[in-house]
């Protein structure tokens, strides 16, 4: 079939291997000069299956408001705060009951382990080389963290985590430049979980897809599809409409845009998040894979000869405007941390993406209810870590095979629209 797909993040590119390697003609339009340049460009990079798990869920409420009341806390209102922002929070709140998140939190999960190993065997038989580390270590501050950290533990037994419960000395001998300055009641260590570069992934896969035939199209601002041709894509500027066989819907939060014309209501709405890049000062006083610190949620990551710290959600505001308190956070971390790791200096990245967030948390893949228009969106935070089993879930589909996963809770009807 000839297939387009519109953006050419993460999601985007892995869709475009995928289709591709089915024997499809493929042409991906991106509004962007390049891929990746949006929520994949620098984010944390941690794949760990285990911790993803939906933001709606029983006591988040309660948290959240604690969290708005911190000055170093995890989730921020900023204003201007839309009306599409609001009705997602309304929605959000509804599927906080237990029985809605032990749904999502299965469907994330499945998903996520499935992606892991999707990612691995393209690494491994396209001899793919990015910047990657093994281990995951979660910083537990005080006995109080130690305590409230326990209901995730359960979720990390239910879905077959390999995971360690250590004290604060073991966990400096994981991760040896952990500062003795900072109190450090514990930590839980994934061995098996990793850190990798998000972009670099996308940037060398994009190439392998271009080898098979994919054609990629870059400064591209597409159309919202028309009701009388869905299967076609015009530029909005103006431009004759290309038509396709088919057309995946792969643009992040600006999908639901793109496809409302078609009577979609997608509950899409972006929650920023902030990330500092630096290089190296000292290797042996910089992390050796992935650290989180589960207090104040951030994550410190080794990038090759990087630090890249990334943290925050924030609803609201706008992602042209970036947050000072949210970087100060950044900063603290890292420097409670890892106080010698990074030249801060010069040579500083700051960065802040639009995660596209769906209020109950698992994305959605599948057919739209539109002939020909598919949909592979709403990954939120944790679209690296769920890129590469979508884009083989989505290619299946399409290709009318079954997917190598169970697909409940998955497609469009979940929502309701």
């Amino acid at each position: 079939m000839k297939i387009a797909i519109v953006g050419a993040g993460i999601i985007g590119v892995t869709t475009a291997w995928e289709l591709a390697s089915d024997g499809h003609e493929v042409s991906v339009f991106e509004r962007r000069g390049a891929a990746a340049e949006e929520s994949s460009f620098a984010n944390a990079g941690v794949v760990a299956p285990g911790y993803v798990t939906p933001w709606a869920a029983p006591g988040m409420r309660l948290k959240v408001l604690r969290s708005l009341l911190s000055s170093h806390g995890a989730v921020k209102l900023r204003w201007p705060v839309s009306g599409r922002d609001l009705r997602w929070m309304a929605q959000w709140q509804r599927a906080c009951r237990l029985e809605t998140y032990l749904a999502n939190r299965s469907r994330l999960q499945r998903l996520a382990f499935y992606s892991k190993t999707r990612l691995h065997e393209i690494t491994e038989a396209r001899e793919l080389s990015y910047e990657r580390s093994q281990g995951y270590l979660v910083l537990l501050r005080s006995r109080r963290d130690q305590k409230l950290v326990q209901p995730g533990l359960e979720v990390l037994r239910a879905a077959g985590s390999v995971f360690r419960e250590v004290d604060a000395d073991e966990a400096r001998r994981i991760e040896p430049a952990l500062s003795t300055d900072t109190d450090l009641a514990g930590a839980i260590h994934l061995p098996e979980d990793e850190v990798a570069n998000c972009r670099q992934f996308a940037l060398l896969l994009k190439r392998e897809a271009e080898s098979l035939g994919a054609r990629f199209h870059f400064n591209c601002d597409i159309a919202p599809l028309s009701r009388t041709a869905p299967r076609s894509l015009a530029l909005s500027a103006g431009s004759d409409a290309i038509p396709f066989d088919a057309i995946v819907m792969c643009a992040g939060v600006a999908s639901a845009a793109l496809l409302r014309p078609l009577g979609l209501r997608i509950p899409l709405t972006p929650v920023y998040g902030h990330s500092v890049s630096a290089n190296v000062r000292e290797p042996l006083n910089a992390p050796r894979s992935a650290v989180m610190d589960e207090r104040y949620k951030v994550a410190i990551t080794r990038m090759g000869l990087r630090v890249r710290v990334a943290g925050s959600a924030e609803i609201g505001g706008s992602l042209d405007t970036m947050n000072p308190a949210a970087l100060q956070t950044l900063y603290k971390v890292l420097h409670d941390w890892f106080p010698g790791a990074a030249t801060l200096q010069a040579g500083i990245q700051q960065w802040k993406g639009a995660r596209p967030m769906l209020p109950d948390g698992p994305p959605v893949i599948g057919p739209s209810g539109i002939p020909g228009v598919w949909l592979n969106l709403g990954h939120g935070s944790s679209g690296w870590a769920l890129s590469c089993g979508s884009a083989r879930v989505l290619a299946d589909r399409i290709g009318g095979r079954d997917a190598g996963i169970d697909l409940e809770g998955l497609g469009l009807e979940r929502l309701s629209l």
